[in-house]
């Protein structure tokens, strides 16, 4: 497996700990009245106040108006965001079952966050923006904003690989799909992606055309995310997977599987 994916595999749940955790949503209700309000404003928030079509363009595979719905039901400004994000994962990781014992984060999160520093920033919105952020002073703050900043970092070099295999934001759901990775019915509700878009993509391939494709972009998401975890080197890196497996495991507790992510337990 190449190491960009074993990374992922356990940064990815830490991250998603924010979405999914009952104490995290409770601290964040305030942001809008529904879970795509608040889904935006937290992940766009680093961003600043940019327009709907900024963040469907930062975000892909979302119907524009998915997002602009949702951004219109967004109450504070990101900056609130960014405060109650950090209010959410804090009461989500006090209320985490399976964590390991005390002064677990430290060392995760200086190590995480080392990687994260080596984060390549051009063409990489979401990922630059999350990197530009200040660090937490609580390590398990520092640990999730590292994490986060990691997996969007990624998640800019897949919207990437997809453009370069010319598969479009439907297209690219439907190879989830075909691939079993996420359920399709949550896929399309919840990213609002039209019919017509869909059985047009379902059609182009063949299912073994539709599986090499899926591996060629994920292998050039891997080959793109791979520069932190060379900055960081071998040895760092095998630490740093080995203190975040108890604690992706935790948060695997309360992150669903299967996702839209596509990421399974």
């Amino acid at each position: 497996m190449h190491v960009a994916r074993r990374m992922w595999r356990l940064v990815e749940p830490v991250h998603a700990l924010i979405y999914f955790a009952p104490a995290s949503l409770r601290a964040t209700e305030d942001l809008g009245p529904s879970f795509w309000s608040r889904y935006v404003a937290q992940r766009a928030a680093p961003l600043g106040a940019v327009p709907s079509a900024v963040i469907t363009a930062a975000f892909g595979g979302f119907a524009p108006d998915r997002i602009a719905d949702a951004l219109e039901g967004v109450t504070v400004t990101p900056g609130v965001a960014l405060e109650r994000r950090l209010r959410g994962i804090d009461a989500a990781v006090r209320e985490l079952e399976g964590l390991p014992d005390a002064g677990w984060a430290q060392e995760a999160a200086d190590l995480a966050w080392e990687a994260s520093r080596a984060c390549e920033d051009a063409g990489r919105v979401l990922g630059a923006a999350n990197r530009a952020l200040p660090r937490p002073a609580d390590p398990h703050l520092a640990l999730w904003q590292a994490t986060t900043t990691l997996r969007e970092h990624r998640g800019d070099g897949h919207l990437a690989a997809l453009t370069v295999h010319g598969v479009s934001a439907v297209e690219s759901h439907v190879l989830k799909v075909l691939a079993g990775e996420s359920p399709e019915r949550d896929l399309r509700l919840g990213r609002r992606l039209p019919d017509d878009g869909w059985e047009a993509a379902v059609a182009r391939w063949t299912p073994a055309e539709a599986a090499d494709l899926h591996a060629a972009v994920e292998d050039a998401t891997d080959r793109a995310a791979a520069t932190p975890w060379a900055a960081l080197g071998p040895e760092r890196t095998d630490r740093l997977a080995e203190l975040l497996a108890p604690i992706a495991d935790a948060c695997w507790n309360v992150v669903p599987s299967p996702n839209p992510v596509g990421l399974t337990r």
